[in-house]
């Protein structure tokens, strides 16, 4: 038979209760940065009063993750949308930027989205900046006429300052054909290449980390690579090359799964932006650039393009018969220069037709 539990004496002294509360908040601002998921740390909110309620402390709040805010589009209610603005109010960067996208994209919701989307590129977020320069490139919640291109590549080249890729590889499209900035065709090139540059050693250091066997030759691969002028190379880490290997913002997901599971409706010719990691979507017709060579995809940036054309379109792109420009009457969603195309480069403008460069 088995004995019972010992009950703890009700003058038994509790360890957990004595701890200051600075402590704890210490302790859960750190899980609220750290945190793999949302219920994982709202699992530990549940614990005990105590815990809810310095959980919900600005400082904890102030400091929440990207995947802690991340909530499932199939999930989502007032009490999701409740949360996110007390992050907001709480500071969060990363909620300044995640609801600012969620209203913009998904809501409905545009001047406050966007002003969200600002504050957070305001504090310095590197994704904020890149989707302000996607906003500002495409026009997007307004009219073709309402883009401005010397803002958006003022932000790509701040963004890309920061250290997002995906800003460095559009700046460098802008310097290369004069898009919103002088012209500057050397030191675009420079850019692009040192845009690649980078992606390969995310790939090496990922391969690396997954596969012991292949270190030394990764390993020996970034050394070659280290005098050429990239900047994300630095003797900071314990292999000798400060390179994380980026992944897709919960952001992204949301916004792609939100249009995907039927929570939000697509107006009529209105498309997402073909990269299976972005989830932005039209706000008018014809707003993305099409492929130059089978007009089947189109993409919000050239970011999205270069990465799409990557993963999979090389494989399976190839001209329609007939050409979709024409059956378009001039390919409307082919507009503006270095997006799309064969080959996995872009499309200029001229006069009228997209080229592959």
């Amino acid at each position: 038979m088995r004995r019972p539990l010992k009950q703890p004496h009700k003058n038994e002294e509790n360890l957990f209760e004595e701890l200051p509360d600075d402590v704890v908040v210490f302790i859960l601002t750190k899980l609220s940065s750290t945190a793999s998921s949302s219920s994982h740390f709202l699992n530990i909110l549940s614990t005990c009063k105590r815990f809810k309620q310095l959980g919900l402390h600005p400082l904890v709040l102030s400091k929440a993750g990207s995947r802690v805010l991340f909530v499932h589009p199939k999930k989502w209610c007032d009490s999701s949308h409740r949360f996110l603005k007390r992050c907001v109010d709480a500071g969060s960067v990363e909620a300044f930027y995640t609801l600012g996208m969620i209203r913009f994209y998904c809501l409905q919701n545009r001047k406050s989205g966007l002003s969200l989307i600002a504050k957070a590129a305001m504090m310095m977020h590197a994704p904020a900046l890149y989707s302000l320069a996607v906003i500002q490139f495409n026009g997007s919640g307004g009219s073709k006429h309402d883009k401005d291109l010397r803002a958006g590549a003022a932000l790509s080249a701040r963004a890309s300052m920061l250290g997002h890729i995906d800003a460095l590889r559009e700046f460098g499209h802008c310097l290369q054909d004069g898009y919103g900035v002088k012209q500057n065709v050397t030191e675009g090139r420079r850019l692009l290449v040192q845009a690649n540059i980078r992606e390969l050693l995310l790939v090496l250091r990922a391969i690396a980390a997954d596969s012991p066997s292949r270190a030394g030759f990764c390993q020996e691969t970034l050394r070659s690579l280290k005098n050429m002028a990239v900047p994300m190379i630095s003797n900071n880490d314990e292999n000798g090359y400060n390179v994380t290997v980026p992944e897709v913002h919960p952001v992204n997901w949301f916004l792609r799964q939100w249009f995907e599971s039927g929570r939000g409706i697509l107006e009529e010719g209105l498309r997402l932006c073909s990269h299976i990691g972005c989830g932005r979507v039209e706000m008018r017709p014809h707003e993305f650039r099409r492929c130059s060579v089978c007009g089947t995809v189109n993409y919000c940036s050239r970011g999205c393009q270069s990465l799409d054309w990557k993963l999979r379109h090389k494989m399976e792109c190839s001209p329609l018969e007939g050409g979709w420009f024409e059956e378009n009457n001039g390919g409307g969603g082919g507009v503006g220069p270095l997006v799309g195309g064969g080959g996995g480069g872009g499309v200029n403008e001229n006069n009228g037709n997209d080229v592959a460069v």
